[in-house]
């Protein structure tokens, strides 16, 4: 049997040694005008409490005419001695809507006001101010209609309502395989408070009170604890995500030359070796003490195999040999209890029994994509 993995883990050998860190990538505050009793000092304490690293409030950009240099970021409650908190905004445009991401504060004005621009035109800007572009809930009213080559990645899980979300799965398959490397986040996109204080939940339902920050959680594996790091990790697709932060994360490996060590990672690329590949499913730390996960595989849009996880070790092997003349990826979802969320208990009926998902592991794929 696999000795049991703790809460804490390193990176199996010939690893670069880096961290594992917890936030939410899409979030409104009071500068959203459709988002209600949500100040920024209301959210940031929250994630904070509950120990996240990283944070981003995405307000609207279409509410302030562009200028959320001038509200969102001068905000004097936008600071915290305790989160990493990245500068953007949620481009909202005609053909869907994107969030800008950035290390350091950037000239939104610009992207907004070409938000109407050719593709291309959007791609030479985007390069030129240095800014990650984030396409978010391809399923959606307001669904993400630019290029997908436009974007650095892509949000997956979008608030905690899983059925909502499987078919923004689906469409993110299909651009991986046309062979396009997109990496994968969540973004809970809360608008309004939280449930401790049923005052502040507009609208009283159960998605609006079961929807917060954490609703998904997104994990990057960064070589440091810093937001250039972690923005390169995240278009890598070194990154998983949990249905709330209390839930394991899932890690995914694999040993690419069969010589028992793990050399690669979810959002890794390379050339089969054209033997057999052992993978490996970590699910590490939270969860339900005990519980057995079902993992489903998928390989290249398809279901490949489901296997079950035991009550200790938390880890499983499978054995795949992918082809030396053609694309594949693998990928894992991670069915299972949910764990509780105390702070937003409705979160989890919305959420059913998808705890997690990974991104892929790629052989033969270009690196331009």
């Amino acid at each position: 049997m696999i000795p049991p993995i703790p809460d804490t883990l390193p990176p199996p050998a010939g690893f670069q040694l880096g961290t594992w860190l917890k936030g939410d990538w899409h979030i409104h505050c009071r500068h959203s005008t459709d988002s209600t009793n949500n100040p920024q000092s209301r959210i940031i304490a929250f994630a904070e409490r509950l120990g996240f690293d990283y944070l981003v409030i995405t307000d609207h950009d279409v509410h302030v005419g562009g200028a959320v240099a001038r509200h969102t970021w001068a905000d004097p409650d936008y600071r915290s001695d305790k989160l990493l908190l990245f500068y953007g905004a949620e481009l909202t445009a005609p053909r869907g809507h994107v969030n800008i991401l950035s290390p350091e504060p950037y000239d939104h004005q610009r992207i907004f006001d070409a938000r109407n621009a050719r593709d291309w035109d959007l791609l030479k800007l985007k390069q030129d101010m240095g800014i990650h572009w984030s396409a978010n809930h391809p399923n959606h009213k307001n669904h993400y209609g630019f290029s997908f080559d436009l974007a650095d990645s892509v949000e997956i899980w979008n608030q905690a309502t899983w059925p909502k979300n499987a078919v923004s799965v689906r469409i993110w398959d299909d651009q991986l395989l046309s062979g396009r490397m997109i990496g994968a986040r969540g973004g809970s996109d809360a608008h309004h408070g939280v449930p401790d204080d049923p005052a502040l939940i507009v609208p009283q339902t159960l998605e609006g009170s079961g929807n917060y920050v954490g609703t998904p959680t997104t994990w990057i594996f960064a070589t440091s604890r810093d937001k250039a790091a972690i923005l390169t990790a995240l278009k890598q697709g070194r990154a998983s995500i949990s249905a709330n932060p209390y839930n394991p994360r899932v890690e995914f490996y694999a040993d690419r030359d069969g010589d028992g060590m793990m050399d690669m990672m979810m959002g890794d690329n390379a050339r089969p070796s054209g033997g057999p590949v052992n993978f490996e499913v970590r699910l590490v730390g939270g969860g339900i003490p005990g519980a057995a996960y079902n993992v489903r595989v998928i390989k290249n849009r398809e279901p490949f195999g489901e296997f079950i996880t035991d009550g200790a070790s938390r880890s499983l092997r499978f054995t795949d040999t992918p082809p030396a003349d053609a694309r594949t990826y693998y990928r894992v979802e991670i069915e299972g209890p949910q764990a509780p969320y105390p702070e937003v208990p409705n979160s989890m009926a919305l959420s059913l029994n998808m705890v997690a998902l990974s991104n892929p592991i790629y052989f033969n794929y270009d690196p331009e994509f």
